[in-house]
């Protein structure tokens, strides 16, 4: 995925603290001030610099750190930073965010966070660990989507999905089944592209939206049978998600909810579950988990 450093709302801090997740392609950045309020960044992992100078800007007195980059980072940055567990810091953070949901998960819980690539993680209490994942994430949909229709640009890839239809890729039960023919729901997918070939074989223009639309269907489908057959052997009924590749990504946070919801499990769905990571290393740093 590739995202400019996005801001959603800047505060200006004097001896604030922060957290940073570091992630394969975002740093997601919380920064909480003095007076307690909260601000949010997204920062590519790219360019070392420019994650180094936002926290300096922020005047957090302390950083909490949180994954794969966290070690070097730390060596860059002038103030205190600390390290710490990537798994407990999404555990934190996601519960802070799950405060805001009118309908917060009590007890066991799976946490997703669908970013790169897809992790996920039971929540029991205190306690957090990782019972599976997907290589299956953003990294999926950018790779493909630039090799197919030489898009690359995330923001850009989710426009085209809102516009598309896999319908015209995926080839659906219905399409080799007449009604009733099988005890299976017409509309399900049968074969991801599995129309792709055929219409180029034949000369057919598949459209950029069409091709996008059925990457999110690719990847959004398999997510969620992962997470739905990973809560049923953990015994558990809500599922809740975050990770930057769901953001501003509404026909993804529809197909993972479908299925989800068909497995019959509820999914659950983070306002701001891209920073569950940052805000949980915040907490853990700062001595609050």
């Amino acid at each position: 995925m590739t995202s400019p450093a996005t801001p959603t709302t800047h505060v200006e801090t004097r001896d604030g603290v922060a957290g940073l997740d570091w992630g394969a392609t975002l740093a997601k950045l919380a920064v909480r001030s003095p007076a307690g309020a909260l601000s949010y960044r997204l920062l590519p992992t790219r360019d070392v610099e420019v994650v180094r100078q936002a926290i300096a800007e922020s005047g957090a007195r302390l950083t909490g750190l949180t994954g794969g980059g966290a070690a070097a980072i730390a060596a860059r940055l002038d103030g205190e930073a600390i390290q710490v567990n990537e798994f407990a810091a999404w555990g934190s953070g996601a519960a802070a965010l799950l405060a805001d949901e009118p309908l917060a998960p009590s007890g066991r819980y799976l946490l997703v966070s669908l970013g790169t690539g897809t992790s996920v993680l039971l929540v029991d209490g205190l306690s957090v660990t990782r019972v599976g994942g997907t290589a299956l994430g953003g990294g999926t949909l950018v790779g493909l989507a630039a090799g197919l229709f030489g898009i690359g640009d995330f923001a850009r890839i989710t426009e085209l999905a809102e516009r598309g239809s896999r319908r015209e890729v995926d080839l659906l039960v219905s399409d080799i089944y007449r009604a009733g023919g099988i005890a299976l729901a017409g509309d399900l997918t049968a074969a991801n592209f599995g129309k792709l070939g055929p219409r180029l074989a034949a000369g057919e223009r598949v459209s950029d939206a069409d091709l996008a639309h059925a990457l999110m269907g690719l990847v959004g489908e398999n997510v969620a049978l992962v997470c739905a057959g990973l809560a049923a052997a953990a015994q558990v009924s809500r599922i809740v998600f975050g990770g930057s590749t769901l953001r501003t990504n509404p026909v993804l946070v529809e197909v993972v909810g479908n299925i989800i919801r068909a497995l019959g499990r509820e999914p659950v769905f983070l306002a701001r579950g891209e920073f569950a990571g940052a805000l949980g290393a915040l907490q853990l740093a700062a001595g609050e988990a």
